[in-house]
């Protein structure tokens, strides 16, 4: 996972003004609920008083209560009330638990996952002008799957395994007829024009100003017949979203990482622009997109998951994968990863310090001590140096991260290619 990046943790909608979410984000157990104002708060789940999880409190004026003992925390994250010790208490000030940069923008409730850099000199959210510019109708669900991000994201950026993971399922004749039947034959030819499509043609990736966004142009179709295919932009902007433009459809994906094990698909359909001079209400398009939404959660993700869940190694990086040419848009992606990365890394170097554990007398006491200006911490140069680039799955004993092992980072970005491809 990289750091120093903005990253979408959950769908607004999510999370309401009546009681705290509780949820596992970057591999943290985090809580998130809105203040009187409306404005999300996200910070550690974890009360430190005693370690319980504040996405099972209550919210109370402007605070989250401890669902144990009752301490109540403000937005800031301070420690405003101890009702064991009194209202007129004085609360000791490590009582204090992280908040996290956060904004709510397309939909999406993101939190800043990285050093403790003033609010102006962090970067912007990375959202390309597909998303930026969209009005519009939309359906967004989500849903976690025990897959390494990486994998799922690579899944996306490509479209030729489709001819083959996705052809049993009956619920498929859906997408045989609309996208690949001809209006000539009724679509009842969708079936045979799909397993002929086999071929990628005219691809090439383009690379925007930023560095961060990929577009990846190319006709998906029969090798014999090039004139019969479908016509792809699939757009990649990091930490981890993959949007899908056809003339038939459009859909946004962000693989949110829950942790080294498990991702969140945060999935978007947009309304069908063949359907909008056909439904004028907006509530029936958005009707159907709702229903494609639906239709992937549980038919055609599943497909990609029974490959993904075996995949190995499980996560994807330099030297993993086998690459061929038409694979030029993952083969950026794991490049760029790995840079940024170790560009982080390299950030970090400089301010490893072994740190005191706060143990005093045999017991981890609360300190007197008034920490309620003090800045956000980033992931640690530690949690860094962990973060998996090669992805071979080996490690190389510098240790774990939540509780699973992370590979080495290679001492250069290369990315293994075959048959000519090329990872730039």
């Amino acid at each position: 996972m990289i750091p120093d990046l903005w990253y979408p943790i959950a769908i607004s909608t999510d999370v309401g003004t009546k009681k705290p979410t509780s949820l596992r984000r970057l591999g943290m157990q985090l809580v998130l609920w809105r203040d009187m104002d409306g404005n999300v708060v996200v910070q550690d789940a974890r009360c430190p008083h005693k370690g319980a999880d504040l996405g099972d409190g209550r919210l109370k004026g402007n605070a989250v209560e401890c669902p144990y003992h009752g301490f109540l925390f403000n937005p800031e994250g301070t420690c405003t009330l101890t009702p064991a010790m009194g209202r007129n208490a004085r609360i000791p000030g490590s009582l204090k638990i992280r908040s996290y940069p956060v904004q709510e923008r397309h939909g999406l409730i993101w939190m800043w996952w990285g050093d403790d850099r003033p609010a102006d000199e962090r970067p912007d959210i990375i959202a390309p002008r597909e998303i930026r510019e969209h009005e519009g109708l939309y359906s967004t669900i989500s849903w976690e799957k025990p897959v390494h991000y990486t994998r799922y994201i690579e899944s996306v950026q490509e479209f030729y395994h489709v001819t083959y993971v996705h052809r049993d399922h009956w619920l498929n004749y859906l997408d045989f007829n609309f996208l690949y039947g001809t209006l000539r034959k009724f679509g009842l030819d969708g079936k045979q024009n799909f397993l002929k499509a086999t071929m990628i043609h005219n691809h090439h990736v383009e690379t925007d100003d930023d560095g961060m966004t990929f577009r990846y142009s190319f006709d998906h179709g029969q090798e014999d017949d090039p004139s019969k295919s479908i016509h792809y932009v699939i757009t990649f902007s990091f930490p981890c979203m993959v949007h899908v433009q056809t003339e038939a459809f459009e859909t946004t994906s962000w693989f949110m990482p829950v942790d080294e094990e498990h991702t969140q698909h945060i999935f978007r359909v947009y309304e069908f622009p063949q359907l909008k001079p056909i439904l004028r209400l907006p509530s029936l398009r958005r009707l159907m997109s709702t229903l494609q939404v639906y239709l992937e959660k549980f038919v055609q993700d599943p497909q990609d998951f029974k490959i993904m869940a075996k995949q190995e190694p499980r996560i994807s990086g330099g030297g993993v994968n086998k690459f061929i040419p038409v694979d030029e848009m993952n083969a950026k992606f794991i490049k760029t990863r790995a840079r940024l990365l170790r560009e982080a890394m390299e950030r970090r170097q400089e301010t490893v310090h072994d740190t005191d554990d706060g143990m005093v007398g045999g017991m981890d006491m609360a300190e007197d001590l008034d920490v309620r200006d003090a800045p956000i911490s980033a992931p640690s140069p530690t949690e860094t140096r962990r973060a998996s680039v090669n992805g071979n799955g080996n490690g190389n004993g510098n240790g774990k991260l939540n509780g699973s092992s992370a590979p080495s980072v290679p001492p250069s970005d290369e990315v293994e290619t075959w048959s000519g491809a090329t990872a730039g």
